[in-house]
């Protein structure tokens, strides 16, 4: 028998004075089943307990808002009766130790945080953060992740619309997996993960139970050592065919009037499950593990209780409702067992092999979880840049050839075309086509815009601008294909809060997302927080990645990036050519330096809802934002999505060339309009800079080069190969 012990205690992740609290709620030494109990509900994973006291300072009401953080996934009101469920969850350490798997669970973990609410899933998402190219280990760890989200996803039959992809040694030895689920749902049946009901029955469903996953929720709150490899066996493994049953299963009971609350295995898996559905609706909950589907012999209450396998929901079932819905299970092939009961204990209590294995008062499980207020160091944020000091060393053309070269900017068309952005045939805007995502809702006129976003270097110079930059960007990006933001899911990614530069890391990019938040009436509504992550004590940059929903009323208004022949292209925003933190001044000068752009939220909110007015009354041909490399890049992308040239007017006599054309000043836009005097005209009238850029020729004919004042002429063909160079020589076998 184990002995309990201060020691195994700690190797759970539990601190000396987190296990004195557990003897004193328990008022006796616990079990092994009881320690680990404790250990994966107050772990930083599951309790949040160095992040708790900062997200209280994230707005997330809007009279739009059906459900905010707390549940499942947020879900929001999007018109015609519909809602939209979805959340953002991250898989960094088990990415790390075995991409594939990793990656692929961390896919159908979100998949099911969304159809727990009872929303069938029409999109995925991601933010992948990978390190250096030149490292020995990164090659692998994107083949694998790639493969692992395209696999799952094509698998279960859900589109992946779109996402992000940054490289930086930072996260060598902690790449960064973020995977988001979108979901739509009637607005009047919404589940809730909240048990009720004495004496209702506890049902186990999906698939049955192994020894993969045990203590995930524990490795995943604490940094890397030289051990990681020696982790493997807490990564679970996924069965995507089996999801596919699943969601279908599920749904179809979600038809009837059978659920009470339903709650999906995630992490910390039937311990989490039991825990928060009890806890939730202040009630008892006994299980009898005898009766789990397992797939291995001889499991323990302990394997049991924190295995992580994946394919497994846990329901609170109407009495008399069993054989019905077991006969649904059994039809979709999926295992069915009545594994417990809820109680009027307030306590759950485990059996096993004829013994109580665990017995515990749910409440101070919940109400005396650990609570840190950890010390925080503010970053200082460097000086700005003056851009006239900056000398260009490069020149525009070249400059502009090797950016769109690099790994931040390079097609990842080897990255998407492992994705099928096209099942269920719903979706209009592919990723590379706009800005965000678009996808139309069946049997409606609606569409959903979709992003996810951050820029971490800016994070790392200065966290609360960086934290209300990554929130205006997925505005932004929002607003540019004329969609209206609704409300947005983040998933924070930082370093070791024990360490009270990263603390003060965090706190500050909350404030800067609140503030955010607030100007731009975009809510949070769901989230995820994922410390720890560094290596022998290296942490990544800070990453606070945003995802974020808006909603087009009509699908058919939705635009993208792509120019076409004979229009005028025009910059709505203000320029002062800030080179600070820069992809140009990165990859052109190898300086990463300087202050980030500033957020001007007024501005951001001035320009974003003009060009979104002008969207809407079919005035613009395509938008784009512009963002990493500057205006240049925004233009040179645009060009290549719609395979038509460009002409440039001279740039304005106050900035030097290469800062107005590389600098990354925020809320700025390219529009193609038909008329660019007349949107002069209606940007002033509404307080909002702008000024013509060039035009494109009146034919495609007329034209494939890109085209610098001076005549100075680059060659789409020419672009198109720099851009596509990278991931096909990364890659090559």
């Amino acid at each position: 028998m184990t002995e309990i012990s201060a020691d195994l205690a700690r190797s759970f992740g539990l601190s000396a004075e987190e296990y004195g609290r557990v003897l004193a709620i328990l008022g006796r030494a616990p079990s092994l089943t009881e320690l680990g109990i404790f250990s994966v509900m107050w772990s930083e994973h599951c309790s949040y307990k160095s992040s708790r006291v900062w997200l209280r300072e994230l707005p997330t009401a809007a009279p739009w808002v059906i459900h905010g953080p707390g549940e499942n996934a947020g879900v929001v009101a999007i018109g015609e009766g519909l809602a939209a469920v979805f959340k953002m969850e991250s898989h960094n350490h088990p990415s790390f130790i075995e991409p594939y798997q990793g990656a692929a669970t961390g896919v159908g973990g979100i998949l099911r945080d969304v159809f727990t609410m009872g929303a069938r899933p029409i999109a995925n998402l991601n933010a992948l953060r990978f390190g250096d190219p030149a490292h020995p280990g990164t090659r692998r760890i994107v083949d694998g992740v790639v493969r692992g989200i395209g696999g799952y996803g094509n698998c279960v039959g859900v589109p992946t619309v779109g996402g992000e992809v940054d490289f930086h040694p930072s996260y060598n030895g902690n790449p960064l997996v973020n995977a988001m689920t979108v979901g739509i749902a009637p607005a009047d049946r919404i589940f809730l993960s909240a048990a009720a009901g004495i004496g209702n029955p506890v049902v186990y469903v999906g698939a049955k139970t192994g020894r993969d996953g045990i203590h995930g929720a524990t490795m995943a709150s604490a940094e890397f050592g030289e051990d990681a490899e020696e982790k493997r066996p807490t990564v679970q493994v996924g069965d995507p065919f089996t999801e596919k049953l699943l969601i279908e299963a599920c749904l179809e009971l979600m038809a009837t009037d059978a659920i009470i609350a339903i709650q999906d295995m995630g992490a910390a898996g039937l311990t989490s499950s039991s825990v928060e559905m009890a806890g939730k609706g202040g009630v008892g909950i006994a299980l009898d593990l005898d009766r789990v589907p397992q797939r291995e012999t001889g499991m323990s209450a302990y394997e049991m209780m924190l295995s992580e396998s994946q394919e497994r929901m846990l329901i609170v079932l109407r009495p008399g409702r069993e054989a019905m819905a077991a006969a649904i299970f059994r039809k979709w092939e999926l295992d069915f067992a009545i594994i417990g009961e809820i109680t009027a204990s307030g306590r759950i209590v485990v059996r096993h092999g004829g013994r109580v294995e665990a017995d515990i008062p749910l409440a101070p499980l919940a109400d005396q979880a650990p609570l840190y207020r950890r010390p925080i160091v503010e970053t200082t944020p460097p000086p700005a840049l003056d851009p006239a000091a900056i000398a260009d060393p490069a020149g525009i053309a070249p400059a502009l050839l090797r950016l769109i070269a690099c790994p931040d900017l390079c097609s990842r068309a080897w990255i998407t075309d492992q994705y099928d952005a096209t099942l269920g045939g719903q979706t209009i805007k592919r990723p590379g086509a706009a800005d965000a995502a678009v996808v139309r809702i069946e049997g409606h006129d609606l569409a959903l815009a979709l992003t996810t976003d951050c820029t971490p270097r800016y994070c790392a110079a200065d966290p609360y601008a960086g934290g209300a930059q990554a929130v205006a960007e997925a505005w932004r990006n929002l607003t540019a294909t004329g969609a209206r933001p609704l409300a947005l899911t983040d998933n924070l990614n930082f370093g070791n809060p024990e360490k009270p530069e990263i603390m003060g890391q965090f706190a500050a990019a909350i404030r800067g997302m609140a503030e955010a938040c607030r100007a731009l009436d975009f809510p949070v509504v769901s989230g995820n927080v994922s410390l720890y992550n560094e290596t022998e004590g290296r942490a990544i940059l800070p990453t606070p990645a945003i995802g974020g929903l808006g909603v087009l009323e009509h699908a058919a208004d939705a635009v993208g990036i792509a120019l076409a022949p004979g229009c005028e292209l025009v910059l709505v925003g203000a320029s002062a050519g800030w080179l600070g933190q820069s992809l140009w001044l990165r990859e052109i000068c190898g300086r990463e330096e300087g202050a980030p752009p500033p957020v001007d939220l007024a501005a951001e909110r001035r320009a974003g809802d003009f060009v979104r007015g002008e969207i809407l009354a079919g005035r613009v041909k395509a938008c784009h934002d512009v963002a990493d490399g500057g205006l240049l890049v925004a233009l040179a992308e645009m060009a290549l999505a719609g395979e038509t040239g460009i002409v440039l007017d001279p740039t304005p006599p106050d900035l030097p060339a290469h800062a107005f054309w590389f600098g990354e000043d925020q809320a700025r836009y390219v529009l193609a309009v038909a008329d660019g005097a007349a949107l002069l005209v209606a940007a002033e009238t509404v307080g909002v800079p702008a000024r013509i850029l060039g035009k494109t020729p009146g034919d495609k004919t007329g034209g494939q080069d890109l085209t610098l004042p001076g005549g100075v002429a680059i060659s789409l063909g020419e672009l198109r190969a720099a851009r596509e160079r990278f991931f096909s020589a990364f890659m090559a076998d």
